[in-house]
């Protein structure tokens, strides 16, 4: 069975980070930073607020996110991630899944960062799992200290503490063309994904094959209390190759996040060629 390298694009798209990227995110869905919202349709439930205010709170909603002390996780195209962000130490913690048993491929990463440093721990399985080139210097079960001038780039295994958000919900919303409320912190509408692709958040090549589709995506979203995004969750209609399918973001225990945990010096290898090999 031959198994190809993961190119740093298609193992990001694999594990949602061109829809979501936060390398991406420059937080300009502050309220009173963009152009004046334009939302169309109209029936709100009577006592909420008009249509008009619906894109608003949303582009508001993003405004925590920003703070950088939240959890979160993300879903989709079948893959998970879940993790941590908690700016105040500079830390950031995310576990990944690609693929299921099932698959040729299945990869979990656990990556720690915390600057300067980064770390990743890697499980392999699927059926071809052994066939990987070099699997037997991976040190799997082993954290792997991670190169930052080789991992520049990777939108996958960086992160950037000036840009917080892993899943650009700021970016997303900025997209939102019609919103309308439907209940106590629920919203409903579509967005224009083509809008986060000139933020560089969504794969150029999906844009393309969705056409006409990526300016009406519909979406479903959630805020707290407090007005904080709690979900946001996108239908992307099927294109090209791709079926359809549900990309789910959610945030939580915003101000609660705690600092990552250093992986201990004794399970700590540096990465080897063949691990940069597999991901680049």
């Amino acid at each position: 069975m031959k198994i190809r390298r993961f190119s740093a694009a298609a193992f990001a798209a694999a594990l949602l980070i061109p829809v979501l990227a936060a390398c991406n995110d420059d937080g300009t869905g502050a309220a009173g930073t963009s152009a004046s919202p334009t939302t169309a349709g109209s029936g709100a439930p009577s006592g909420m607020p008009g249509t008009g205010d619906a894109k608003q709170t949303l582009l508001n909603s993003t405004n925590a996110i920003r703070d950088g002390n939240f959890r979160f996780t993300m879903s989709g195209a079948g893959s998970t991630a879940e993790g941590q962000v908690h700016e105040p130490s500079q830390s950031a913690e995310m576990r990944m899944t690609l693929g299921d048993p099932s698959s040729d491929l299945m990869m979990k990463l656990d990556l720690i960062h915390y600057k300067p440093d980064s770390w990743v721990k890697l499980e392999l399985g699927g059926k071809g799992a052994g066939s990987v080139p070099g699997v037997r210097q991976l040190n799997l079960g082993k954290y792997q200290h991670l190169d930052q001038a080789r991992i520049k780039g990777n939108r996958a295994l960086g992160f950037d503490f000036d840009k917080l958000d892993p899943a650009g919900s700021a970016v997303l919303t900025q997209g939102v063309t019609e919103a309308r409320q439907t209940g106590d912190g629920t919203y409903t509408g579509t967005l224009d994904v083509s809008k986060a692709a000139e933020a560089g958040s969504l794969d150029p090549a999906l844009i393309t094959a969705l056409g006409a589709q990526a300016k009406s995506v519909p979406f479903t979203a959630k805020v707290d209390p407090q007005g904080r995004l709690s979900e946001l969750v996108l239908q992307l209609p099927a294109a090209g190759q791709s079926a359809a399918q549900e990309i789910k973001i959610a945030y939580a225990d915003y101000g609660n996040a705690t600092a990552a945990q250093r992986p201990p010096a004794d399970q700590v290898v540096e990465a080897p060629p063949e691990f940069y090999n597999l991901v680049k």
